[in-house]
């Protein structure tokens, strides 16, 4: 008997990247973002309950580069994982199925979180 070689199951490699699979993927990936970055939260309230000087660290830690790459990250995932959290609520209770609404919607957590994004950091909440 002849092995095939063919995958055994779908596989990402035979499918196109759709936006549908795309934002599944990111949903996740943000989840797992956020959960990592709890722990930097964490560190910052440790830091500020621990006085000045363990605050002022975490204070030039956070502004500096790195800092702000990581910080303005974790508001993105942030805001995706709200906008498309509220998606899925819809979808729990039985409306943008059709095809053309969950594309509508797609695209509309995409620009939501950008924006909620921008709108965090432009307000000066983070800085």
């Amino acid at each position: 008997m002849m092995e095939s070689k063919r995958p055994l199951s779908p596989h990402l490699q035979v499918y196109k990247p759709q936006l549908t699979s795309i934002l599944s993927i990111t949903h996740r990936a943000s989840g797992i973002a956020l959960s990592t970055g709890t722990f930097f939260v964490v560190g910052w309230l440790v830091a500020l309950a621990g006085g000045e000087r363990y605050f002022d660290i975490a204070h030039y830690l956070a502004s500096q580069w790195y800092g702000l790459i990581i910080l303005a990250g974790y508001t993105w995932a942030l805001s995706y994982h709200l906008c498309n959290g509220i998606r899925h609520l819809f979808w729990d209770a039985g409306y943008g199925f059709e095809l053309t609404t969950v594309y509508r919607s797609g695209w509309a957590t995409l620009v939501g979180s950008i924006f909620l994004t921008s709108a965090a950091w432009a307000t000066g909440l983070l800085v």
